[in-house]
């Protein structure tokens, strides 16, 4: 066995691994309470830090604004086939996405955490998925091979899978971002496309009640810092130390 197949047999080894752990706690009820206080702290890495703080108080009941923009200009496909379904966000019941010190039973926005300890980069056998200097977790469509060890090392079940070709399921193309091809692996990006440009990600920009606040979580002056000190947050399973970048004021 030479070298390279030894680094890949680890690699995804360590993935299955991941993946059965991540499905053994997965109805885990511990979740973080994130108080103020704990952003006096000094930042954990140099640099800009992209996160995002959803306030769930004003979320409103039935809208699919983030999820539409989201869909609208990424190229993400609509298949009617729950087996094949593609998402970047989507809406979870408030309880099942954040567990029972979550009170609200409405449909709340559920998208790639953007980990500073990815447990689907330390799955993926080929370097496909991996952080980025500014805390993006990013794919490269073009080296992922579809094994699939990403979704397994996902504890929170945010990367899809394209067992179709998504072309024919995109039902208003844009050509402001690639289309994707079947057997490839693809999730959000946090609209690293749009960073580039000096937009805001598509989700929070169009969201009509302000509910999602995007920034750098190391600028003491930004947005999203001021939230996370003026109020308690939380983490989708921060027991598993992937130490999410998404958080959720309840």
């Amino acid at each position: 066995m030479n070298e390279e197949r030894r680094t890949f047999m680890k690699k995804a080894g360590l993935g299955l691994m991941a993946g059965f752990g991540a499905a053994a706690i997965a109805s885990s009820p511990l979740f973080e309470r994130v108080a103020a206080s704990a952003w006096a702290a000094a930042p954990k890495r140099p640099g800009t830090r992209w996160g995002m703080v959803i306030d769930t108080r004003r979320c409103r009941e039935g809208c699919s604004a983030c999820v539409d923009a989201c869909r609208l200009s990424h190229n993400v496909p609509t298949f009617s086939d729950p087996r094949r379904r593609v998402e970047w966000i989507h809406r979870e019941e408030g309880r099942a996405l954040l567990g029972s010190a979550c009170a609200t039973q409405k449909l709340l926005p559920a998208l790639c955490n953007h980990c500073e300890e990815p447990s689907c980069v330390r799955s993926c056998p080929t370097d496909s998925i991996f952080r980025r200097r500014d805390g993006i977790v990013a794919v490269d469509y073009h080296r992922c091979i579809g094994c699939r060890s990403c979704m397994l090392g996902c504890p929170y079940g945010e990367v899809s899978f394209n067992w179709s070709d998504p072309r024919p399921a995109i039902t208003e193309p844009t050509p402001d971002y690639p289309t994707r091809q079947q057997g490839v692996v693809e999730k959000c990006n946090f609209c690293s496309d749009r960073l580039k440009r000096g937009l805001q990600p598509s989700c929070s920009s169009r969201c009509p009640e302000g509910a999602m606040t995007f920034g750098d979580l190391n600028d003491p002056d930004s947005a999203v810092r001021r939230l996370l000190a003026s109020s308690d947050s939380m983490r989708r399973k921060p027991e598993l130390g992937t130490e999410p970048k998404v958080y959720y004021i309840i």
